[in-house]
């Protein structure tokens, strides 16, 4: 682009016309707050419903069921589960919910057998624990793990007891997880969920199971077995990856972030728009600077270089306080898109921060391109004669 000495003189130039870069950069700003919102949002979709080559959980639901509300599946389904070959384990699972529809603030209690939760090989050795303790939450059947994006939402702290959906538990502790359905629920004991949930089926009655196979390319052949061993009884399975299901079950907010890409698109397209204009004015009103500016030695070229290193200073200021705010809101908010008691969790990596810089400096270089190279090819006496 330009010699480094010549940085002053692009600062200068935008300094000179405060107003107006303010304005510019408020509006840059605030199209790529948008921007990097949705992209977020994207991004969460994607890490909670592309399957991976090393996943290997399944889940198992009742089949032509989708809210937890109806799915219920004899709880002794569990045994003949893990006999099916390559299967490594299988847990039976209660969820209840207080609100089976797309939402942003939905309590989920998921209810796991005491030992594949707090056992030797159980769930909760994967996990990090910030506050509280597992022998806590053993200790005492209406105890519940709270994952760390739903403790942060409402505020919850060890020790403390919350109701939702006429379930009434004690925070025995807070979790963290690289999941996003741990990070957003509460873990308690599956008898008292069974029997809390009252019109849940009671004690015997399961939601689901979460099934581990030994090996990532026996999913498939495992997930037929399973629905095979039980399609002739009286409550048959419907049995996919984890993320396949979280897909299926959170259709409709899949379907508008998919929609969303488009609001990410005409966001780029406002700030093309605002930089443009911004250099545009700026350039017409320079004209007889610029022919100043050639006489004293300055070539066409550097002049068109300095123009559209103006644009890409404004566009990278610009998207980068979008893009700061964008994820502070994100990381302090713990948003958490919730649907049919699975969540998708909004979170922002430090590739979204790259990529909001890079395309912020890009849109802005790209703005600065026609203006440069008219500024470029001007005679300097018909600068003059332009003023």
């Amino acid at each position: 682009m330009i010699a480094p000495k010549f940085i002053p003189v692009v600062v200068k130039q935008l300094w000179r016309h405060r107003v107006r870069s303010v304005l510019t950069l408020s509006g840059v700003a605030i199209a790529m707050f948008l921007f990097i919102a949705v992209q977020t949002l994207q991004e969460g979709v994607s890490r909670s419903t592309q399957a991976a080559a090393g996943d290997t959980t399944l889940v198992v639901y009742r089949a032509n069921r989708f809210c937890p509300a109806a799915s219920r599946l004899p709880q002794f389904y569990v045994d003949r589960i893990e006999k099916i070959p390559g299967v490594a384990s299988a847990v039976p699972v209660k969820i209840v919910v207080n609100n089976c529809r797309a939402s942003l603030d939905v309590v989920t209690f998921r209810g796991v057998p005491r030992e594949d939760l707090a056992g030797p090989q159980g769930w909760a050795n994967k996990w990090q624990l910030i506050a509280g303790s597992v022998a806590e939450w053993e200790k005492r059947s209406d105890s519940a793990l709270v994952g760390e994006t739903l403790a942060a939402r409402r505020g919850f702290q060890v020790g403390q007891s919350f109701d939702a959906s006429g379930i009434t538990v004690t925070v025995a502790g807070i979790v963290r997880s690289s999941e996003a359905q741990d990070q957003n629920v509460a873990y308690v004991h599956l008898d008292f969920l069974q029997q809390a949930a009252g019109k849940g089926g009671g004690l015997g009655s399961v939601t689901q199971f979460t099934v581990r196979v030994d090996d990532p390319a026996k999913m498939e052949a495992v997930a037929t077995a399973i629905d095979d061993e039980f399609r002739t009884e009286a409550d048959p399975t419907m049995t996919s990856p984890e993320k396949a299901f979280v897909a299926q079950a959170g259709a409709d907010i899949v379907e508008i972030v998919k929609f969303t890409q488009w609001l990410g698109w005409g966001c780029l397209a406002a700030v093309l728009t605002l930089v443009a204009n911004a250099i545009v004015l700026s350039v017409q009103d320079r004209i007889k600077e610029h022919a100043v500016l050639q006489t004293l030695g300055f070539r066409s070229g550097l002049i068109a270089r300095l123009i559209v290193s103006e644009g890409m200073l404004i566009g990278l200021l610009g998207g980068a306080i979008g893009t700061g705010i964008a994820l502070a809101v994100v990381h302090f908010g713990n948003f958490s898109l919730s649907q049919e008691g699975l969540s998708i969790g909004v979170r922002a990596s430090w590739s979204v921060l790259a990529w909001g810089l890079i395309i912020s400096a890009g849109v802005g270089i790209v703005a600065g391109l026609v203006p440069a190279w008219r500024a470029g090819r001007r005679e300097i006496a018909s600068c003059f004669r332009a003023v």
